[in-house]
């Protein structure tokens, strides 16, 4: 017995109804809308430089498809495990589903059991793992190995094999993210593609080691100081894992959401008059990822909690904008204003609840506070299927589609429980079109 067959049974002894399927079509087109909003950018441009996916094989696919998905950081974010399971598995999932004509409710399965396998995978690595480790790009891998096992149906010991060399492919070092370099991309994209190959070659006969998580020389041995096993295996009649997954609702790092939160509930209530000064309270891992007084970059802004919450403050809102050069300079002096540091009540929560606190104080000297529990997008404060498709929409239009195949699009992808061919959808054929604009003007 191992960690890894044990996770293999539970998977796939647990019910699937209607509405899992329907649960999931939604984070689908969350994720997808992530990938094809960002084609206009120039990480994208490299990606399909790299892995034209016109030419590509399955895995680098599932390549190009995880690294379009995580450019934008607005891709959904499970917190008991710090992972972004649907920038990993939903493009693995997606190309294999797509070069072996499988239909949406096979590929939708397929999901549920990639979310779950990465989900809780990520939950027993402890909470020191994130200090260095990028959990997603480590665990992600298992999550999309295992939804390939079920689209290419693996027996047991082959999904095992497949989960074992996934795991020894684990890799992602946060140390990018101190020179606002591009890596993170590559975690995905890497993930995902790892994926594809454990469950390929195991599908071959080519074993993988059924103990890589607890095993002596395993992923836990060499990644985590303080792992939780039981994790892997715990509460096994919980919901899927991808119920209780966030969709971001901003575009930036997801430990900034409570704060920035708060900061727009105060924005109307600061009504324009000067900040003196602002105390933000977080948990352990927000400060060790963003805790970024001086971005100079629009990566490392989206990783600035000072950043995030002066801008939010002053304008009432987050997006794309503001982090471009204007919006970095324009905000330069509020964010030195913004002092962040550990909250121990927030902490204690963490991870189980991603919060944050705010005190304001104003130049008059008025004293205005906001706390968050849950960030909007969280399963305790949900978006609702209108907002995310409204995000999906902006974000397809903003990729260079027209308004109309936009909404087609959407709907498509929605009714993906009812069967409907994965390739049918044209997904591929839109990500490779390197003219976004020209795409636009023959959808209109």
């Amino acid at each position: 017995m191992s960690l890894t067959r044990d996770l293999t049974r539970l998977i796939r002894e647990k019910p699937v109804t209607e509405r899992d399927l329907e649960w999931a079509s939604l984070f689908v087109l969350d994720t997808l809308g992530c990938a094809l909003g960002a084609l206009p950018t120039e990480p994208a441009r490299m990606l399909k430089a790299v892995a034209p996916p016109a030419r590509a094989d399955t895995a680098r696919k599932a390549f190009y498809l995880g690294g379009l998905s995580h450019i934008l950081e607005m891709d959904d974010l499970h917190r008991d495990s710090v992972t972004h399971p649907g920038s990993v598995v939903i493009p693995a999932a997606w190309a294999v589903a797509h070069d072996h004509d499988l239909g949406g409710e096979a590929f939708l399965r397929a999901v549920l059991a990639g979310y779950e396998a990465c989900c809780r995978v990520g939950m027993s690595v402890g909470k020191k793992h994130y200090r260095v480790w990028h959990n997603t790009s480590t665990c992600g891998p298992f999550g999309a190995a295992f939804a390939v096992a079920e689209l290419i149906g693996l027996d047991d010991d082959r999904t095992v094999w497949a989960l074992g060399n996934a795991g020894t492919q684990s890799s992602g070092l946060w140390e990018f993210l101190a020179e606002g370099a591009m890596s993170k991309h590559l975690h995905t994209a890497r993930a995902a593609e790892s994926g594809v190959l454990a469950s390929f070659l195991a599908r071959e006969g080519f074993t993988g080691a059924q103990n890589i998580l607890e095993g002596e020389k395993g992923f836990y041995a060499g990644l985590c100081a303080d792992p939780i096993p039981d994790a892997v295996t715990a509460a096994p009649e919980r919901p899927w894992q991808l119920i209780n997954t966030s969709i971001k609702p901003w575009p930036c790092c997801r430990h900034t959401h409570p704060a920035i939160d708060g900061a727009i509930a105060l924005h109307k209530e600061i009504a324009g008059e000067a900040i003196a000064k602002v105390k933000v309270g977080a948990y352990r891992a927000a400060l060790d990822v963003c805790d970024r007084p001086a971005p100079e970059d629009p990566y490392s802004a989206k990783f600035s909690l000072q950043h995030t919450v002066a801008i939010a403050l002053a304008d009432g809102r987050v997006d794309q904008a503001s982090f471009d050069a204007d919006a970095r300079q324009r905000m330069a002096g509020e964010r030195k204003k913004v002092d962040v540091g550990l909250a121990p009540r927030i902490e204690a929560a963490y991870p189980e609840s991603w919060g944050a606190e705010i005190e304001v104080e104003t130049a008059s000297g008025r004293r205005l506070s906001a706390a968050r529990h849950d960030a909007k997008g969280d399963p305790d404060n949900p978006v609702t299927a209108a907002e995310l498709s409204e995000k999906a929409r902006a974000q397809l239009v903003a990729g260079g589609s027209s308004q109309a195949r936009a909404d087609e699009l959407i709907g498509a992808i929605l009714a993906l429980p009812d069967n409907r061919p994965v390739r049918s959808l044209g997904l591929f054929e839109i990500a490779g079109d390197a003219r976004p604009q020209a795409r636009a003007a023959r959808s209109a």
